[in-house]
């Protein structure tokens, strides 16, 4: 059975974006390139948001929500992991659980260089988009299933500016 994705329409005015973004960064010193530079954060940020999300859906409840007090799993902190993709090396943080039960999709475990990341730092930030585009994005590029709902807390959150 196939299950439906209603579209999730963001616009974001790509060179506005991107105007923003640059002269936030020259106004306080930022680079663009480099371990500090602009597109490590932004990427350091989108990444770590969606494991956030991922991690959400995985225990079924949001951070600091009452609902997971008992639960029997719950966020335990997080890991430090490396990966090394096209712009360079992106220190990130990954959410645990106290099962270690969490299976992150968009950047698996022990995995040092996924594909398609930059891809997707521009996809998710600069793009009109649907749910269905981001999900044949995922499956196509890492071979990936992710839900409708974590696809949409990703696109909320990075979009949105929420963290």
């Amino acid at each position: 059975m196939t299950e439906t994705l209603d579209p999730m329409v963001v616009e974001v005015d790509q060179k506005q974006l991107a105007e923003r973004l640059l002269a936030q960064a020259k106004e306080q010193g930022i680079e663009l390139m480099g371990p500090v530079g602009l597109l490590n954060q932004l990427t350091k940020n989108i990444l770590e948001t969606a494991l956030d999300a991922e991690m959400t859906e995985h225990l079924g409840y949001d951070k600091h929500d009452a609902a997971g007090r008992g639960s029997g799993n719950s966020r335990n902190g997080t890991r430090s992991n490396t990966v090394l993709i096209e712009i360079g090396p992106v220190e990130i943080d990954v959410p645990r659980d106290t099962e270690s039960s969490f299976a992150p999709q968009i950047v698996k475990k022990r995995q040092r260089r996924p594909t398609g990341i930059d891809e997707i730092v521009l996809f998710l930030t600069a793009k009109v988009l649907t749910t269905g585009e981001v999900f044949a994005h995922f499956a196509d590029i890492h071979g990936a299933t992710v839900s409708k709902d974590t696809i949409s807390r990703i696109t909320d959150k990075v979009v949105g500016g929420r963290r």
